[in-house]
Formats: structure tokens, C-alpha cells, sequence
């Protein structure tokens, strides 16, 4: 007896459909302790779908049912967000940006990876990237387990058309907000592009300068001497506009480091990865040296530094 074929949108998907559905039966199976020893039902793989075919006697619809349509929905959900939710993302924005030159689409979708599994989630723990992706799995679950208790055949292809338009549209923001950071970063890759033109144009008005790093957004400047530096703002008058307006607080040590204009700069930093540090880098160029641990940092001022 068939319970339902589900129809894939190339061959190469089987596989993975199959290895899905098998999984969830099983560990739903073993969780609920309905095993009696004999197979209730049996995944067939085909050319572009899967078959799940219900073994009498055992299986009884009535009581068995509700449970392989409820465990067979994980699985195709479970199918859905890992092997088609990048295919679909590259639909949304071929069809959203189609004959727009300035749009990266590889990049975007990039910025749709980090929303949805990246540096959105980065200082909250994994358990809410976790949460977030759970819940569109849900979603989609829902809507296939619906669909099953009615219907047995079941198009993948039609299913994300038709039924679930909801999750659709949560990708199409995703690649809308996406949009806007692309832009937006965009825009402050050209803002920095433009200082470090000013910064190669400027002449030096000290030889060295230390900047240290105490810790989180803590920066101080010294002198050669490793004397307190108090900067003041941009002399150009363009200049401190742009900073004024585009800068975040945490790079305002960057408009300092602009007014004093160095020769050479020294940062003394546990965390030379940091965001700010690698645009100061970027920057200043040839003039920037990091140290993550050197004589002159090492005793005194390694005290200040927050661990």
C-alpha cells in the first residue's frame, strides 16, 4: 500500500531524501518506542522521487499514520532548508535584481548566508542560530504534514510554489535586508577607500605614534616616548565631515590617528583581529605595525591592558 511519493527536482536529490526520511522514522521510532520488531514501512527510491509503501499487516493507518506523516514532514522540511534554501535564495535575487549590473549576486547570497547562519548570530550563542532555523523548519513541516494527511503525491517543486508561499517570503526579506547591508557596506568600502586616499596625500606630522588597546573599544594614543597623546579633530574640514557622518563611535580612534598623522604606527593589542584594527590597517597601509607582545608593552603598560 502506497502512502505517498514525494517527486524531486533532480535525480542527485534522491539519495539524501531517502537517507532523511530513513533517519527521522527511525530515531522517531525508537524515541516513542513503537517498534514491535517488523518493518512498518519501506522508503523506495526512484528516478527523481522517493516511495514510502506501508507493510501489511503491520501497519495500520488509523494508528500508524499520523505518525509516519508527522516524521516523514521533519524529514522533507529537514530536505528543504538544507538542500534547496540556497537554491532559492539565488532564485529570489536572480529574479528580484534580473538586468541590474551594480547587484553581486554571489556576494548577496553570501549576506543571506551570514543572516541566516553567521555573524548575525555572532554574541548570542549557537542555541539561537539554532531556535531561528528550527523554526522555519517547523513552518515547513507543518504545511507538508498537512498536505500528506490529504494527498500522496507530493511535488517538491510545487510545494515551494504553491504552498509554501509564507517561508518564501521570509527568504525574500531575508535577501531584501540582505540588500541593505550589501549596500550599506558598500558604501563604507568607499568611504574608506576615500581616507586612505586623504592619508597617502597627508604629510606626517609626528614620526611615531603607539596606539594601545586595553581592551574591548578602548584605545589610547602615546607618543614616541610612550608619553599620553591627546588628539585633536581633522584640520580638513571634508575630512572631519565624513567622519562626523560615517564613522562608528568605536572607529573614532581612526579620525584621531588621522589628525595626528603619523609616520609610523605601532598597535600594541591582544586581539589584532579585531574590525577596527584591520581597517586601520587597511588605512594606513605600509605605516601600520601590529604587536601582540613586545618589551615596550610588556611590563607597565601590559597591566593596563584588560585580559
Amino acid at each position: 500500500m502506497d502512502l505517498f511519493r514525494i517527486a524531486l527536482p533532480n535525480e542527485e536529490s534522491v539519495d539524501s531524501l531517502h537517507t532523511l526520511l530513513q533517519e527521522q522514522v527511525d530515531a522517531d521510532l525508537h524515541r516513542s518506542a513503537k517498534g514491535s520488531g517488523q518493518p512498518l514501512v519501506q522508503f523506495v527510491k526512484e528516478p527523481e522521487a522517493v516511495r514510502c509503501i506501508a507493510q501489511l499487516p503491520h501497519f495500520q493507518l488509523k494508528t500508524d499514520g499520523p505518525f509516519f506523516y508527522k516524521a516523514s514532514a521533519s524529514a522533507i522540511a529537514e530536505y528543504v532548508v538544507s538542500q534547496m534554501e540556497p537554491d532559492l535564495l539565488s532564485s529570489i535575487i536572480g529574479k528580484k535584481y534580473r538586468g541590474n549590473p551594480s547587484m553581486d549576486a554571489v556576494l548577496i547570497q553570501k549576506y543571506c548566508y551570514d543572516l541566516l547562519h553567521g555573524k548575525e548570530w555572532e554574541g548570542l550563542g549557537s542555541r539561537f542560530q539554532e531556535a531561528d532555523r528550527a523554526r522555519r523548519k517547523g513552518k515547513i513541516a507543518e504545511e507538508i504534514e498537512k498536505f500528506l494527511e490529504v494527498e500522496n503525491d507530493l511535488n517538491i517543486s510545487g510545494l515551494l510554489t504553491f504552498r509554501l508561499r509564507a517561508y518564501r517570503n521570509e527568504l525574500t526579506e531575508i535577501v531584501e535586508y540582505a540588500l541593505d547591508e550589501y549596500v550599506l557596506d558598500k558604501q563604507y568600502q568607499e568611504f574608506i577607500s576615500l581616507l586612505k586616499y586623504f592619508v597617502q596625500l597627508q604629510e606626517s606630522k609626528v614620526p611615531l605614534v603607539h596606539l594601545l588597546h586595553k581592551g574591548g573599544h578602548d584605545f589610547t594614543l602615546y607618543n614616541e616616548s610612550f608619553q599620553p597623546l591627546e588628539a585633536k579633530p581633522p584640520s580638513d574640514r571634508i575630512v572631519a565631515e565624513m567622519l562626523e557622518t560615517e564613522m562608528n563611535i568605536e572607529d573614532m580612534v581612526i579620525s584621531s590617528l588621522i589628525s595626528v598623522s603619523p609616520k609610523q604606527i605601532m598597535i600594541h593589542t591582544r586581539h589584532p583581529e579585531m574590525q577596527v584594527i584591520r581597517t586601520i590597517e587597511t588605512i594606513f597601509d605600509s605605516r601600520v605595525k601590529v604587536c601582540v607582545k613586545c618589551p615596550s608593552c610588556s611590563s607597565t603598560l601590559d597591566e593596563l591592558i584588560q585580559p
